[in-house]
């Protein structure tokens, strides 16, 4: 889109934009904004690097004692929308299914997604099965538009990030 050299109009407040309705009835539109945006408003966390995204996924996965695999859904700015927790396995491992994952980040609305697990063993190195349902997911999100930054994997000392590895 083209820009044009127009000065920004200043956006009014709320209430002077439904001046026609009673008082209580714009209490009431306020108080069901606030409820909305409570509900669906974006945060404004950028993940601005791997390492942030990595010391936030460890925060979220160092220490269960089980498989647990994660999705960061993030908007086109990489904000992010939500951390959820999909799958939760067993000590060496989790079945993880693109449909539920796809569905899950259609129902956020995000962009892109950063895809994150735990390997309790402490072993944050990749297995086949990873690089494989990575792909797997990878595919089946591009299908939607929807782009795999990254997949993390939480072990102990520093996670693995596929993508600074050129796995992705």
């Amino acid at each position: 889109m083209k820009k044009t050299p127009q000065l920004a109009l200043p956006l009014e407040p709320d209430a002077m934009r439904r001046g026609n309705l009673p008082e209580s009835d714009q209490a009431l539109v306020a108080e069901a904004i606030k409820c909305l945006e409570q509900k669906y408003l974006v945060k404004q966390d950028v993940l601005t690097s791997p390492e942030a995204t990595r010391d936030y996924l460890k925060l979220r996965l160092y220490g269960i004692h089980y498989e647990v695999f994660a999705c960061l859904y993030l908007d086109n700015r990489h904000r992010v929308i939500r951390y959820e927790e999909l799958f939760r396995g067993t000590v060496d491992g989790a079945s993880v299914h693109p449909r539920e994952v796809v569905r899950k980040v259609m129902e956020t609305g995000a962009a892109a997604v950063i895809l994150a697990h735990n390997h309790p063993s402490g072993v944050a190195e990749p297995s086949q099965a990873d690089l494989r349902i990575t792909q797997r997911l990878k595919d089946a999100l591009a299908l939607v538009d929807v782009r795999v930054l990254d997949h993390v994997i939480v072990g102990d000392g520093q996670g693995t990030s596929l993508a600074e590895r050129g796995l992705l």
